[in-house]
């Protein structure tokens, strides 16, 4: 399962459409919901050989970026900010996205740095790619 659930997928799918239309290429670092529950930190590539047309003819790849053997458990929200964070939004920005209040966005954020041990969202960033 690449998406927690279909509504997350919906809110995502259009990422990189622009990209791909422009230079026919795309890469970003997502966490990808695993079959078995938890969730991987992978790199997922597009390459479309239609650009005027990205999604009818289009390569995609997803490879781990680490074997590290913790797993990762976010729950879907977490996930939802998450994603958006790797994406450079600001809390304000994935708050419109999510339709939720700033405030809330900042308190997953704070849930996530706080049990991810680390000061910052850009050390929360770079401590999910270690764990992989």
């Amino acid at each position: 399962m690449f998406y927690g659930s279909n509504e997350e997928f919906e809110k995502i799918q259009h990422v990189g459409i622009n990209a791909l239309k422009t230079k026919g290429n795309y890469s970003d670092e997502r966490l990808l919901h695993h079959r078995e529950g938890h969730s991987i930190w992978c790199r997922f590539r597009a390459h479309s050989l239609t650009p005027d047309r990205p999604l009818d003819r289009i390569i995609l790849s997803y490879a781990q970026i680490s074997n590290n053997t913790q797993t990762i458990t976010l729950s879907k929200r977490e996930r939802q900010v998450f994603g958006l964070m790797n994406q450079g939004m600001s809390s304000k920005e994935i708050a419109r996205e999510l339709e939720l209040s700033p405030r809330t966005i900042d308190d997953v954020r704070s849930r996530l740095i706080k049990r991810f041990k680390v000061k910052r969202c850009s050390d929360l960033l770079g401590r999910m790619t270690e764990l992989g």
